[in-house]
C-alpha cells in the first residue's frame, strides 16, 4: 500500500494506492470520520453491477448506515437532471452535515457526487473511490462539476474530498476503450511535468492489454504525485494548474461536438494534445519528434485526426468558450519543451489553419 498526500490551502488528505485498497476505508472512517451518521454510496449502473457489493460489504465494519443512489454511466450522469435527482434522494433520505458521499465509479460519479457533495446544504464531506484508470486524475484536486450543453465542466465548485481510495484490483474489470482513455490522461502528466517519465511510458507502455500491476502502480503514483504537486501550489486554477489542461481545450470542443459519452474524455485530448504539439513546435520552437509520438499512440489504438463531421467553426467557437480564456482569443496550454509549460493566446486565423491540417 503507497500514502501520498495532498496538501492545498483548504485541506489535507490521503490517497491510499494499492491491491486491496478497499480494506482500508472502513479503519479511516472510525478512526478520523466516527461523528459520521451515514454513508452514501453514488455508483453508477456499470460499477454497482461489477463494485457496489465489495464496497458495502467493506463498510460495515465502520458500523455506519450505508444507502445508495446509482446514476447513469459516463458523461450521461453529469447533467443537471441528475444532479438534482441525488439532491432529492440526499434529502428524503434525511441526509445532513454529518454525513458522508462516497464516490464510487469513474472520473464522471466523481465529478457528479463531488458536486452533490459541495452543495448539499452547502457542502458536506465525501470521498472518492476511483474505479478507472482515467479517475487518478479527476480525483485528486476537489474539481467537481456537471456539463452544459454549451460546455464541459461549466458548473461546478472547487471541494476537496476527505480521502481518495485507489483499490487497483478494479482496474482489472475496466474494458480496452477505459484504459484507453485514462492513459491519456497519465500521457499528459508526463508532457507537462517529467521527460524522463514520457520517455519510460513510450519505452514501457506499447501495448494496453499487457499492463502490468508494477507498471499500473508506477504510472498512478507519478501521475497523482505530479498533480498532488500542482494542485497544493495552485488550488484553485488561478495560474500553474490550468497547466494540467493540456490538450483540452481542442479535446474538450471535440467531446462536447460528438456528443458526451459519445467519444471519451481521453480519447478527446489525446487529439488535443496532438493538436497542442504542433501549436507548441510552430510558435514556441518545441523540441519534439512527433512523429514518433504518432506512431506510438496510433499503435495504442488511439484516433490522431479531429473527427469528420466536426465543423470548424463551432470547434473554434467552443475553444473560445474554455475555462482557461479570459478574452475573445481562445487560450492553449502550449510547451516550450517537455516538462515546461506556458500559457499562451492563440489567433483566430493559426487554430483554423491546423484544424483543418489535422482533419
Amino acid at each position: 500500500m503507497e500514502s501520498i498526500q495532498v496538501k492545498t490551502a483548504s485541506k489535507q488528505y490521503p490517497v491510499l494506492v494499492g491491491e486491496k485498497a478497499i480494506q482500508e476505508l472502513p479503519e479511516l472512517i472510525t478512526h478520523e470520520f466516527n461523528h459520521i451518521n451515514k454513508i452514501l454510496i453514488i455508483t453508477d449502473e456499470k460499477v454497482a453491477e461489477l463494485h457496489l457489493q465489495s464496497v458495502k460489504q467493506a463498510l460495515i465494519k465502520a458500523g455506519k448506515p450505508v444507502l445508495q443512489h446509482i446514476v447513469p454511466e459516463g458523461e450521461h450522469a453529469k447533467t443537471f437532471d441528475v444532479f438534482y435527482e441525488c439532491q432529492s434522494y440526499c434529502l428524503s433520505q434525511k441526509l445532513n452535515r454529518k454525513s458522508l458521499i462516497i464516490a464510487l465509479g469513474g472520473g464522471a460519479v466523481g465529478d457528479l457526487a463531488g458536486f452533490v457533495a459541495a452543495t448539499f446544504m452547502r457542502g458536506i464531506p465525501f470521498m472518492q473511490v476511483p474505479t478507472t484508470l482515467l479517475a487518478h486524475d479527476s480525483a485528486v484536486g476537489g474539481k467537481v462539476a456537471i456539463n452544459h450543453p454549451l460546455g464541459k465542466n461549466m458548473i461546478g465548485a472547487f471541494h476537496q474530498p476527505e480521502a481518495v481510495i485507489y483499490d487497483l484490483e478494479f482496474l482489472q474489470t475496466l474494458p480496452l476503450q477505459e484504459l484507453r482513455s485514462g492513459f491519456a490522461e497519465v500521457i499528459k502528466h508526463s508532457l507537462i511535468a517529467d521527460h524522463d517519465f514520457y520517455q519510460w511510458l513510450k519505452s514501457n507502455i506499447v501495448d494496453l492489454n499487457d499492463i502490468t500491476d508494477e507498471q499500473f502502480m508506477t504510472m498512478i503514483k507519478k501521475g497523482i504525485s505530479i498533480k498532488a504537486a500542482i494542485v497544493e501550489e495552485d488550488e484553485k486554477e488561478m495560474g500553474i494548474r490550468a497547466y494540467l489542461n493540456f490538450g483540452h481545450t481542442l479535446g474538450h470542443a471535440v467531446e462536447g461536438s460528438m456528443g458526451y459519452g459519445n467519444f471519451t474524455h481521453g480519447e478527446s485530448i489525446l487529439i488535443g494534445m496532438i493538436y497542442a504539439l504542433k501549436l507548441s513546435i510552430k510558435k514556441e520552437g518545441l523540441d519534439f519528434n512527433l512523429e514518433e509520438f504518432i506512431e506510438w499512440v496510433s499503435q495504442l489504438g488511439y484516433r490522431i485526426t479531429i473527427p469528420d463531421g466536426l465543423e470548424t467553426a463551432i470547434l473554434l467557437n467552443l475553444m473560445k468558450t474554455d475555462k482557461k480564456s479570459v478574452n475573445e482569443a481562445a487560450t492553449f496550454v502550449l510547451l516550450n519543451q517537455v516538462g515546461s509549460p506556458i500559457l499562451m493566446d492563440i489567433a483566430d486565423s493559426e487554430l483554423i489553419e491546423e484544424m483543418i491540417e489535422m482533419k
